[in-house]
């Protein structure tokens, strides 16, 4: 049977006070919207219709290429829902109606909301249900045996309809043969005098149909409102990453310290100390190892390759098969191949280090001069003393050796060795002299 799926995300987020909408705030790096939109798309639905408010025009291009129509007054959720009618209309399978600022959902949650959806009673409406530890701010679900009788808003309860578990997450699974004139009959006669979609379930059992209720988990419809929920909701995201990462043959040493991208990518046996951040964009590969205090973004870390700890790889950044990145190295649009070592105090930006090179401490490509970025190439098998600085565009090549402190503005022909620095020069008895008068002058 076909499916289809609305998602309401037109919400101003007053609460969130942020110019950028609410289902734009990212979880892991990416926009919560996208991470519903992923987990709705394991389901293949046939259509998706987007809900967004006016002047949303950043929302309608994360939910591309999903069609978009929009809520220009936002008269409560039913009424948020009909604006999908030109979209799915017509549709005569499965509608899941979710929402852009509950992003947790899962797809197996989705799915089984779908197989209830099917069974023989055939239910008009299935919704979402769950048993959160504060229930106080939630809609009541009124069951009657394994049948949903209706669902109550919390401030149009009764004390005794408040002292029911289950509460409403809004998620539901509808019959599409009925939906759209269902929706059209909610009326806004409520303490809010809103066109709610809680009223589906009522107007369902009115025309002689079943109605039912799958339980999910309070974890994952966590509705995002606040920057606090936000936070929680993170933490929920990063969690799932932690353990997947585990499942999948990696060791966090410090998982609770480990933050990862929604797009991170590790191998087996790869060891990732406490206190590593990855940004967007990273694929490490099998047996690497990440060292407390780490941050990598927009890379990729070959097989073998040792990485920190206080290091830093920004985007572009290449690291080759066993080669090592030290201690507060910062590396940025550049290829460090097989083998080489970079390992301290060092910054490599717009260069190649070649196989088996080794740069030494303090080192840096100077690839700026304040208006254009330039290329520095090292060989395979050069030797940068430390303290270096290497003024791009240069290139070192094979074999070369760069003496200590030099400041390299020419390139050096491979095997050579090149030495920029002033000539040092010795005055015996200097220091004796020196220190002598600085006595006597104090003394005096």
């Amino acid at each position: 049977m076909s499916l289809a799926a609305i998602v309401l995300a037109a919400g101003l987020g007053t609460r969130m006070k942020s110019q950028l909408p609410k289902v734009l705030h990212p979880l892991a790096g990416r926009p919560m919207l996208a991470h519903l939109l992923d987990n709705l798309a394991r389901l293949a639905p046939q259509r998706v219709a987007m809900v967004i408010g006016p002047g949303q025009e950043s929302v309608a291009k994360v939910a591309a290429p999903h069609p978009c129509v929009i809520q220009a007054d936002r008269l409560g959720t039913a009424h948020a829902a009909l604006q999908a009618r030109p979209l799915i209309d017509g549709f005569q399978g499965d509608v899941l109606i979710l929402f852009g600022d509950t992003p947790l959902v899962t797809g197996q949650t989705m799915e089984k909301l779908i197989l209830r959806r099917r069974e023989t009673d055939d239910p008009a409406v299935v919704v979402l249900g769950f048993k959160p530890s504060d229930p106080a701010g939630y809609g009541r679900l009124v069951l009657n045996g394994a049948k949903l009788e209706r669902i109550v808003e919390v401030k149009d309860a009764t004390e005794i309809e408040r002292a029911i578990p289950w509460c409403n997450s809004g998620v539901m699974a509808l019959d599409g043969k009925v939906l759209f004139d269902l929706l059209s009959k909610i009326d806004n006669k409520n303490a809010k005098g809103e066109y709610y979609l809680t009223d589906l379930v009522r107007l369902a059992r009115e025309a002689g149909r079943v109605c039912a209720m799958v339980e999910g988990s309070p974890e994952e419809l966590l509705g995002i409102n606040s920057r606090a929920e936000l936070a929680q909701a993170e933490t929920i995201v990063q969690n799932r990453m932690r353990l997947q990462a585990m499942d999948d043959g990696a060791t966090l040493i410090g998982p609770e310290t480990v933050f990862f991208s929604w797009d991170t990518k590790l191998g087996r046996d790869v060891v990732v100390g406490p206190n590593v951040v990855f940004g967007p964009g990273v694929a490490v590969g099998d047996e690497v190892e990440i060292r407390p205090f780490s941050h990598l973004e927009g890379c990729v870390v070959a097989k073998g390759a040792t990485v920190g700890p206080f290091a830093r790889l920004r985007p572009g950044a290449e690291i080759g098969q066993n080669a090592h990145i030290g201690n507060f190295v910062e590396i940025k649009k550049a290829v460090v191949e097989d083998g080489a070592k970079v390992n301290h105090l060092t910054y490599i930006g717009d260069a190649r280090v070649g196989a088996k090179a080794n740069v030494g401490a303090g080192t840096i490509t100077c690839n700026y001069d304040g208006f254009g970025k330039y290329h520095t190439d090292i060989g395979k098998n050069a030797f940068i003393g430390s303290n270096s600085a290497l003024v791009a565009p240069v290139k070192i090549g094979d074999g070369a050796i760069v003496g200590a402190g030099s400041v390299i503005t020419q390139d050096v022909p491979a095997g050579a060795l090149a030495v920029a620095r002033g000539k040092q020069a010795s005055i015996a008895g200097w220091a004796e002299t020196f220190r002598a008068a600085k006595t006597q002058k104090k003394d005096a």
